[in-house]
Parts: C-alpha cells; structure tokens; sequence
C-alpha cells in the first residue's frame, strides 16, 4: 500500500510538470510574430530566442535583463520606417501588424508633404527667409505635441519650448507589444495623429482620451514619430521638473508636485547638422496656471527673445484671463508667426509691429465665432494679402485659412523675394 502512495504522489508530480512545460511552450508560441509574410520562417535564427520568450515571463530569470529596443529604433519603428541591422524590432517589422502601420504611414505623410509641407517650404521662401538661418530659441505654446509644424516653420531653431495640457507618459516600450498586442497599440498612434495629419492641429477632446490609451501613453509616442519622420536621429532623453524660480532638474517620468513642472528634453540631430534641443513642459497657461506655478515662464524667460508660432490656440489669449502669456510672447519674439486664433489684431501696437498678412480672412469656425475680428476683416478687404498654398489652423483649406507674420520693427534679416503690400497704419 504504501508503494502504491508513494508511485501515485512521484506520477502526480510528473503531470504536474508536463503541464507547466505545455503552458510555458503556449506563452513562448504567442511571443512570436501572428501572421507572418508568407514564405517567413520562424527558425531560432530568424527570431532570437530572447527577443521571442522575454515579454512574456512573468518573473524574468535571475540576472537576465528584459530585451529592450534603443530609443531611434523605437522611434523609426513606431514611424513606421526600417529600423537599424541587428536591432530587437526587426523581428516585428516582418509582422503584417507593422507592415499595414508602415504603409498607413508613407501614404499619409506622402499626402500630408504634397498638401501642406510642400506649401509652407515655398511660401519660406519667398516670405519667411528667417526659416533658413540659425534660431536660437522657438516658442511654440498652446502646442500640445505637434513638433511637426515647429520644425516646419523653423527647421533650424537650436531650441524649441512647447506646452500643452497633455500628458508627457513614460518611455515608449514597444517589445512589450509582441504578439496580438501589437496592431492595438499602432492603431492608437495612428489614431492619435489622424487630425494633424488630415486637418493641420489636434482635437483637444480627442487628445485627451487617446493619449490616455494603455498602448502608448502621452506624448512621447508622437514626438518619435514627428522626429523620425523629419530624418533626427535622438541622442539623448531626460525627463525633467521645473522648480518655481524655473530652474530644471532631472526626475522620473511625469512626477508631480505642488509647484513644480513636469517635462521632457529631447535632444537630436541630423547628419551634418548641430545639435538641436526639444522642451515639452505639460502645464496651465492660463494666468492662474501661471501663478501656481510659475516656473515655466521663468524658465522661457531665461532663453531671451526668439521666434513664436501660434496654431490653433482656441482664441484663448483674446480672454482676459491669458494676459501673462500674451505679455510674454510680445515681449520676448522678434517674429511671430500665427493665424488668427494666436493674438488679436489689437494686441499688437503699430510702433513695434509690422505686420503682413497672407491667405484669407473669413472669421473663427461657428465654435468661436465669439472671436470674430471686424478690424482683421477690415484690413484683408483692403489689401492685397500673399498667398498661401496651405491651410493652416482651424480653416484647413489654403483659400480660407489666415496667416499673419508680426516682425518686431528692427529686426528684418534680409529682402524678401515677393512682399505683400504692408497693412494700412
């Protein structure tokens, strides 16, 4: 009898095992690449064993580091372009997931340079001839992650400040998305960026839900694709706070504290190129914002007067409750970019402003019609704006859309080819 207690507990144990094995070979199968290419082969030398069984143990063995992608490989990927030899994703870059995300991404960025990109390098051209030399420092509030514009406008700016109310998120890990989980999590991005693709700037409501999506969260997911996209290679990410008196210090991703100001610094370059530094800082800039917490304007303050683009800023400096912000920009721009949702016509004095104004005036969407400007209406019936072959904020058609540059009077860097008529004093 007792043999026969002894065989049973030794053959339990070995079923026991035998199914611990079948469960983890289940977990192993689902880390490679769904639906592969047909004629792709899943051999060990196709797809590492590390890259393939790592994201899904739940434990990591003892001293044996998860896999994780480098920063531009994940930002390439994520873009949807090839990533480097040897680099963890290529693995998933033969997943039909990523095949479709990739297509999805050359054929919108291929309509989005012939609609839009491809208008505002020529209308540099002739108007704006600073978009060819060194900046020292962009200014790009009410931005929330649209990097691609900035960079649009200003290509060569050695910084760029931008802030929104979004969320910054943590450092995007895309090998956690192995298996099912990966077409998901592109559908996210791509949703994220289908209006500033299609329209130009980015549906607050909108923005909030899917930047808060589990897949890529926040921010940081963007701004890889807008870099990658542009041909940056990124050297270097820290996530930083703002204390009251603007100072910055490294922390861990989006800490919050009562006073300080959370934000990232990406710095990034292209071949041949300088280094080049992006600042987002998720903050309120309203003026209350502002006075709880004050370290942002503080920290604007501090890199001097530059260039300013404002996109799309929901007419909110035309309330009384923006002022600082407002104050700031005409105080520490020697040009500003903008359309008419930036700063009224009013708020620009005629001794220190020149201003010219390009493409059509036809008042705000019905949602801020509130804002309508009759003294703007005024000026464009009597001049002859420039044109623009591109829209621009909330008027995506180029024949509808408003565009005015404000020069600082003093500041002119060179003639400019074609020059509209000045507006009437």
């Amino acid at each position: 009898m007792r043999f026969f207690r002894i065989e049973f507990v030794r053959l339990s144990c070995l079923f026991l095992l035998a199914a611990f094995a079948t469960t983890a070979a289940q977990e192993v199968r689902r880390a490679l690449p769904v639906n592969p290419p047909a004629g792709a082969t899943l051999a060990p030398t196709s797809v590492p064993p590390e890259v393939a069984a790592s994201p899904v143990i739940s434990v990591p063995p003892p001293n044996v580091p998860p896999i994780t992608a480098g920063v531009n490989d994940t930002a390439y990927f994520l873009a949807g372009l090839a990533v480097s030899d040897g680099s963890p994703l290529i693995a998933l870059t033969r997943d039909p997931a990523w095949q479709r995300h990739a297509a999805f991404f050359d054929q919108a960025w291929t309509k989005l340079d012939a609609r839009q990109l491809a208008g505002i390098r020529d209308w540099e051209t002739n108007y704006l001839p600073d978009a060819a030399q060194t900046i020292p420092t962009v200014f790009y509030l009410f931005s929330g992650p649209d990097f691609l514009y900035a960079s649009q406008f200003f290509p060569n700016a050695r910084t760029y400040i931008l802030a929104g109310t979004e969320p910054i998120g943590p450092m995007p890990d895309v090998m956690r998305f192995i298996g099912p989980g990966l077409d998901p999590a592109l559908q996210s991005l791509e949703k994220s960026l289908n209006s500033v693709l299609s329209f130009s700037f980015f549906i607050t409501k909108d923005m909030k839900t899917d930047l808060q999506r589990e897949e890529l969260k926040g921010t940081l997911p963007i701004f890889y694709v807008f870099l990658a996209r542009a041909g940056k290679t990124i050297t270097d990410i820290s996530f930083i706070t703002l204390d009251k008196d603007g100072q910055p210090h490294g922390t861990a991703a989006n800490e919050k504290s009562k006073g300080v100001t959370s934000g990232v610094r990406i710095t990034f370059g292209a071949p041949g190129t300088a280094p080049q530094t992006l600042y987002y800082f998720t903050t309120d800039l309203s003026d209350d914002g502002i006075r709880s917490q004050p370290g942002f304007m503080k920290f604007c303050a501090g890199q001097g007067v530059g260039y300013s683009l404002l996109k799309s800023a929901s007419y909110l400096m035309f309330e009384g409750g923006f002022e600082n912000v407002r104050r700031f920009l005409l105080n520490h721009s020697n040009v500003i970019v903008q359309d008419d949702s930036g700063i009224p016509l009013a708020g620009f004095d005629p001794a220190q402003w020149a201003l010219r104004f390009f493409g059509a005036y036809i008042g705000p969407i019905e949602i801020f019609k509130q804002h309508f400007q009759p003294d703007l209406l005024a000026t464009y019936q009597q001049i002859h704006p420039g044109p623009i072959g591109f829209g621009i904020g909330y008027h995506w058609s180029g024949r509808q859309s408003t565009l005015i540059v404000a020069r600082r009077k003093g500041t002119e860097v060179s003639p400019l080819r074609t020059e509209p008529p000045p507006a009437p004093q």
